[in-house]
């Protein structure tokens, strides 16, 4: 069938009023704030919802040209990201970041341990477990194509591709979903207070109805974005010629901390008042509208034709990942509101993207309060050592 694409400018502006529809809902009803549901999955859920039934009642595909819009959305994000750090807390979360290094190694073995017993116990090959393991799930999509044609071409596995993009639809919508019902369970469960802090890393803190950021703030932050996306571009180029591949995010969010550890050298951030909240506001529209773009291109109908092992697969996943956060990441990462903020963020990444881990953490700090830490550890672990780590297991796996 011929696809109905929709233009760039006008997904945008669908992007736009969608996160309006979620924040809307938020600020309307108090269980989806409650249960730190973010703002973005409503509205993009919803549309997904709205073209599987056009696929499925007019046998028509809706898609649409999203992809360059989204990527930069989301360079401007870790670099806003990284702005925000500050390097002596960072030093200071040595321990908790290799912590978390280790946690996400063993559920990277364990990811793909119940992905290739699924797949033996279906009569498949053991090996296509893994497009339903940390290669889709972890990995993630780009991962996901980037494997396709070795798993197809040199291990025999036919629809690999098809497995991996469907095990990453499911993924990702309920990656949306769990974090925020986690963090809850585990700040009710162990009595954990929120921070009452609301100056948050990204966003405005729920409780925080209204917010005055004046133009000159607002433009001087725009001008930082920039210059960190442009410096960020030239630390990727850097680290490409060491052999190393890595996300041009990673690299973005690397210069955005060289950067906001060493701007105010130049320009001292009391001559720019409220540039810091201008970057937070900047940062969590540009996630929003990052995560509601993902979620607007999920082809759901193509779930189809492996309904039975995805069913099973990724209920297994999905129940790993609540259990997993619940009792082993919450007591290793302190047993404190951090450690529930980073568990809804690890159920994220265990399912989803980066991005989605960050979209849960800051729809639970945004009901709960700041937990500045978390947003430090998470990105870095998640974005920087998790591919690297994931790449060699994949590979180790594969030669076996």
């Amino acid at each position: 069938m011929e696809p109905i694409v929709i233009s760039g400018f006008m997904s945008f502006t669908l992007a736009i009023f969608l996160l309006f529809i979620g924040k809307w809902s938020l600020s309307n009803s108090e269980v989806l704030r409650n249960f730190s549901i973010p703002e973005p999955v409503i509205g993009g859920f919803l549309c997904a919802l709205v073209v599987a039934g056009i696929y499925f009642g007019f046998n028509s595909k809706v898609t649409f040209d999203v992809v360059a819009i989204r990527d930069i959305l989301l360079l401007y994000f870790f670099a806003a990201m990284g702005l925000n750090a500050d390097v002596r807390s960072l030093i200071k979360g040595g321990k908790p970041l290799m912590i978390l290094v280790g946690l996400a190694t063993a559920y990277i073995l364990i990811q793909n341990g119940i992905g290739m017993s699924v797949a033996s116990a279906f009569g498949m090959d053991p090996v296509a477990g893994l497009m339903s393991g940390s290669v889709s799930l972890i990995g993630g999509v780009g991962t996901t194509l980037a494997w396709g044609p070795t798993f197809v071409d040199k291990l025999g596995v036919s629809n690999a591709v098809e497995i991996g993009v469907a095990s990453n639809t499911i993924g990702l919508i309920f990656a949306c979903v769990i974090g925020g019902p986690i963090a809850k369970y585990l700040m009710k469960l162990h009595q954990v207070k929120g921070n009452k802090e609301t100056l948050l890393d990204v966003g405005q803190s729920y409780s925080k109805s209204t917010e005055y950021i004046d133009s000159y703030s607002l433009l001087f932050s725009w001008m930082r974005l920039n210059l960190a996306l442009m410096l960020g571009h030239g630390v990727d180029a850097a680290i490409g010629m060491t052999g190393v591949e890595l996300p041009l995010f990673v690299s973005c969010l690397v210069a955005g901390i060289i950067m906001g550890n060493r701007f105010h050298k130049i320009l001292p951030k009391q001559k720019v008042e409220g540039s810091d909240r201008s970057l937070s506001l900047i940062s969590d529209i540009c996630l929003g509208l990052f995560i509601v773009m993902a979620l607007m291109d999920l082809k759901i109908w193509e779930l189809q034709g492996l309904v039975k092992y995805l069913s099973v697969v990724m209920t297994l996943q999905i129940i790993m990942s609540i259990l997993f956060s619940v009792f082993v990441v919450y007591r290793l990462m302190g047993r404190n509101y951090e450690a529930t903020v980073i568990c809804a963020g690890f159920s994220g990444i265990t399912l989803g993207s980066t991005a989605t881990a960050i979209a849960n953490m800051t729809a639970v700090t945004k009901q709960h309060g700041a937990a500045h830490n978390a947003f430090i550890v998470v990105p870095l672990v998640c974005g920087f050592f998790v591919d690297i780590i994931n790449a060699f297991v994949i590979n180790h796996l594969i030669a076996l």
